[in-house]
């Protein structure tokens, strides 16, 4: 199988995970990246069985309204039943690595929200130790180079991420040659740093559920 065909798998595999548990007034939460956008179009097929959805980006906003499916700022809901988005890196805790798209801080709002956070993804995300994948952080431009300084101190190699602006108005720093061994710790420490508005780091709220898309069929991960 191909990777958009284990992505296309994981994406189903999330539509039939919710489909039984939806009522009428559930609000479900839709990340960012080519794994999301699979299950917003599967997610189209079930509009009828749910009120509607929160976007944590502007894309995927557009998708939804696309598709006929009612999109809401986060401020006029009252919860968020699920949240479904994809991972750049996934441990077995289910810690996560987000943030490849730029749209870090709003994926992090809108699963600080929600009941359950079910992460979808294929099998090359799937590490036994997070940093591989550069770790995105968000910061207020004014800041960057003062963070960037910090986050050396802090053992890594941030490298401005240029041409791209989140729709925050802010700019991300990847940090490379991180090996993150203390996910909780790490995403705390850097968080404090004055300046960053979040980083990519997903631990103190980590997937509930881990949709794995393999060559062996769909594997289902519960957080330990």
């Amino acid at each position: 199988m191909t990777q958009d065909e284990l992505k296309r798998a994981t994406a189903r595999a999330a539509v039939d995970y919710i489909t039984p548990k939806l009522e009428a007034d559930s609000i479900v939460g839709v990340g960012t990246g080519s794994t999301a956008n699979f299950f917003i179009d599967y997610l189209a097929e079930i509009k009828g069985l749910f009120d509607g959805t929160v976007a944590s980006s502007e894309a995927s906003a557009e998708r939804l309204k696309a598709h006929g499916i009612p999109v809401y700022d986060l401020n006029s809901v009252d919860g968020i039943q699920f949240y479904i988005d994809g991972a750049d890196e996934a441990n077995p805790a289910l810690q996560l690595i987000k943030g490849g798209g730029a749209a870090l801080t709003r994926e992090k709002i809108v699963a600080a929200c929600s009941d359950e956070f079910v992460c979808i993804a294929d099998e090359s995300k799937w590490v036994p130790i997070l940093g591989e994948f550069p770790l995105p952080v968000e910061v207020i431009p004014m800041a960057r180079s003062f963070v960037a300084r910090e986050l050396v101190k802090l053992g890594g190699d941030p490298v401005y991420r240029q041409g791209v602006t989140t729709d925050n108005g802010n700019v991300i720093l990847d940090v490379h040659n991180l090996k993150i061994t203390e996910p909780r710790a790490l995403e705390e420490a850097i968080n404090n740093i004055t300046g960053v508005v979040t980083n990519g780091i997903f631990a103190l709220r980590p997937a509930d559920l881990m949709l794995l898309g393999t060559t062996a069929g769909v594997k289902t991960f519960s957080a330990q």
